[in-house]
């Protein structure tokens, strides 16, 4: 595979890992004492988007400024391209038939990949105007498909290409009869999103909100309506939130950066976890800023991490929440 430049890793030869950090005792229960953070691969420009595909035994991650999609495959431990160009993907979900689903930010639209290989645009429109550049994708249990729409691709060169702004930073739903619904429009920004283990609550990364980064929750109806809008936690300068994911005890994995001026200090890049109260219990120290994560691995209890210019993995004692 043609890659960029990759960076060592030494993993943690003693038991338990000091780069899993408890910082409250109910996270004891999550960490696994005989597991290390291990780095599957290395050498992406901005590794974003993880998927895991159990039924083919891979992960794939959105290589964004790269223009491509990696696929590492589990029964070999190596990695390849899977998709080129990429029209610089960067969420990836699977909706309910298990094909892929993509937030594309070259082309201001979200795909869905058929069985043939093939590409079916999902949506690329709102009331005539274009999408900005559509960020993290989660498929619910209904077969709606929810999306954010930040302006982060069409900002410059490095992750799609300069264009104006059509329509307000947003989060859609996309109804299983095909009818594309404005759900969100008053965060900046917004960025990582997920349901709750039984599907009843959505939460949404602020990822410029100001002074503190911030995720919200809302309660789900039975149609999609959002309601209820509440603060569920508050980086409180512990660094800047992107992707996330939910296990099935309502624990909120977060993918986070820090060392920013202003924002936070250094030596927090890595996963923040926090317990459905919002208090941190635990952190996964990386020695870069990790974008986004995902469960997978046979019993979804590997956490995938995709952090800069490389991948990382963690096995668990607990389960991602089924998609």
């Amino acid at each position: 595979m043609d890659t960029g430049p990759a960076f060592p890793f030494t993993p943690s030869q003693r038991y338990p890992d000091p780069r899993v950090e408890v910082l409250d005792p109910r996270f004891l229960s999550l960490r696994l004492v005989s597991a290390t953070v291990e780095q599957l691969c290395s050498g992406l420009r901005w590794a974003e988007g993880p998927q895991w595909f159990g039924d083919g035994r891979y992960l794939l991650v959105s290589d964004i400024p790269n223009n491509r999609i990696l696929r590492w495959d589990e029964t070999t431990g190596s990695a390849s391209v899977f998709r080129a160009p990429s029209h610089h993907a960067n969420g990836l979900a699977r909706d309910q038939h298990g094909r892929l689903l993509a937030c594309e930010h070259l082309t201001r639209r979200v795909t869905r990949t058929e069985y043939d290989g093939s590409l079916t645009v999902l949506a690329d429109r709102f009331d005539g105007k274009r999408l900005n550049s559509p960020n993290d994708i989660v498929c619910a249990a209904d077969g709606a498909i929810w999306f954010t729409d930040p302006s982060f691709g069409i900002g410059g060169w490095w992750e799609g290409e300069p264009a104006a702004q059509e329509l307000p930073h947003a989060v859609y739903r996309l109804t299983p009869q095909g009818v594309l619904q404005q759900v969100i429009t008053d965060l900046a920004a917004p960025n990582g999103l997920a349901f709750s283990p039984n599907g009843r609550v959505l939460y949404v990364v602020e990822s410029r909100a100001s002074p503190n980064r911030l995720i919200w929750a809302y309660d789900v109806a039975v149609d999609g309506a959002l309601s209820g809008k509440r603060l569920a936690v508050d980086a409180q300068g512990a660094g800047a939130f992107d992707g996330i994911a939910i296990d099935v005890q309502g624990n909120l994995w977060c993918g986070l950066g820090s060392g920013q001026p202003g924002v936070s200090p250094e030596g927090l890049d890595g996963v923040r976890v926090y317990a459905p109260d919002g208090t941190a219990i635990g952190h996964i120290h990386l020695p870069e800023r990790c974008a986004n994560v995902c469960f997978g691995g046979r019993h979804r209890n590997r956490l995938f991490m995709a952090a800069s210019h490389s991948v990382y993995a963690l096995y668990v004692n607990t389960q991602g929440a089924a998609g």
